[in-house]
């Protein structure tokens, strides 16, 4: 008995053995304020859960890894073309699906589009973005000759110049680089899954090609959503991972909150918590570390002791002028008076002084600290 015992010990002891001897390959290791792109959703639902005020803490020393926590750019969005749009978006006014009070328009004349440019600069916006309310640019070849005017216009008042025209193809990428311009938006607006309950005339997929074409073209990507569409917790993770996993990460992330529209399918939603923005933003930007991270439409409902934890937790620009699209928005006299409560101050356009969406004296700064942390 006791040999048969030895004898069928034998195959377990030489497993243990094997599993002894077979190498041991360590997990790697990641620190604050790394740039990764292969997050797993997991760990920014946990980043996500945490107590709050502990992932503001932690999203505000990454933020001061990469960028200028004074430093806050001022932007402003027009609407070039209003209205009209084939898109079946359950929360924008510019559908024609919907009966709203916005009335479709034909895109705008270059003049106008250059006189507020030059009203935005002289309030201290340095990015100039411009939005159409199109599926794509499909039989618009002339009014995209006029925005490519506009553009390389905008450009050469030393602005940076954004767009939002709909879908892209590689070659219309392509045209607007040439023409100078500084960034294309393109949001994925939620999760891959609830994405569905919020558009059905234009795929998540077709909405990453825009991006990839962009991104092929040397324009910097610009890609957010909209807090409120009837989203749970977990979608809000959802699109920030999938912007985490782009091949890089966009050079800005707009963090809209609804603003609810009478004559659309979510007129009667209920507004989202500071709570949740707050989340938003510290998650992204623990996520996405050298993001510039955009408090966009929805701004204008939170008080300016909400808008200042946004900037404690990451925010690092705001969208102010007139209007925001169809949506309020706070003016520049406004917003320049509540940065400077608070010891912050405009942007300068990030071609005057950085490489790459980078600011070299912070950058040198954060390897210096990282160095005497090894030593």
């Amino acid at each position: 008995m006791a040999a048969r015992a030895s004898r069928n010990l034998l195959p377990l002891s030489r497993s243990l053995a094997t599993v002894a001897e077979a190498p041991v390959v360590a997990r790697p290791t990641f620190r604050d304020g790394d740039v990764r792109t292969n997050w797993r959703r997991s760990e920014i639902q946990k980043i996500f859960d945490a107590p709050l005020l502990d992932t503001i803490f932690r999203a505000a020393n990454v933020h001061r890894m990469h960028h200028d926590p004074s430093r806050v750019q001022l932007c402003t969005l027009m609407n070039i073309k209003t209205g009209g749009c084939t898109e079946d978006c359950k929360y924008c006014s510019q559908s024609s699906s919907y009966k709203t009070s916005t009335k479709a328009s034909r895109l705008v004349d270059i003049e106008p589009v250059l006189e507020a440019a030059r009203t935005a600069k002289a309030n201290g916006s340095t990015r100039f973005c411009m939005g159409a309310a199109w599926r794509d640019l499909a039989g618009k070849k002339s009014g995209f000759e006029k925005i490519l005017k506009m553009v390389s216009e905008v450009r050469g008042m030393g602005m940076e110049v954004c767009t939002t025209l709909g879908m892209l193809s590689p070659d219309q990428a392509r045209r607007l680089k040439e023409a100078g311009l500084s960034a294309y938006n393109h949001n994925l607006d939620t999760s891959r899954e609830f994405y569905p309950e919020v558009i059905t005339t234009r795929s998540y997929d077709e909405r990453i090609s825009t991006i990839e074409a962009v991104r092929a073209a040397g324009i910097s990507v610009c890609s957010g959503g909209i807090l409120g569409l009837g989203e749970q917790d977990e979608d809000r993770v959802g699109l920030i991972h999938e912007v985490s996993r782009l091949t890089e990460h966009p050079e800005s992330f707009p963090v809209n909150t609804l603003v609810p529209i009478p004559g659309t399918p979510l007129e009667d939603n209920k507004p989202v918590g500071v709570h949740t923005v707050l989340r938003t933003v510290a998650t992204a930007r623990i996520v996405l570390p050298k993001t510039i991270i955009r408090l966009a439409a929805g701004r204008h409902t939170f008080s300016e002791t909400e808008q200042a934890m946004a900037f404690m937790a990451g925010a690092n620009a705001i969208f102010t002028g007139e209007t925001m699209l169809t949506t309020p928005c706070s003016g520049w006299d406004e917003d320049k008076s509540m940065l400077g409560r608070w010891g912050l101050r405009g942007q300068r356009s990030f071609e005057d002084h950085e490489v790459d969406g980078h600011v070299p004296e912070v950058e040198s700064a954060v390897q210096a600290k990282r160095q005497e942390a090894v030593a």
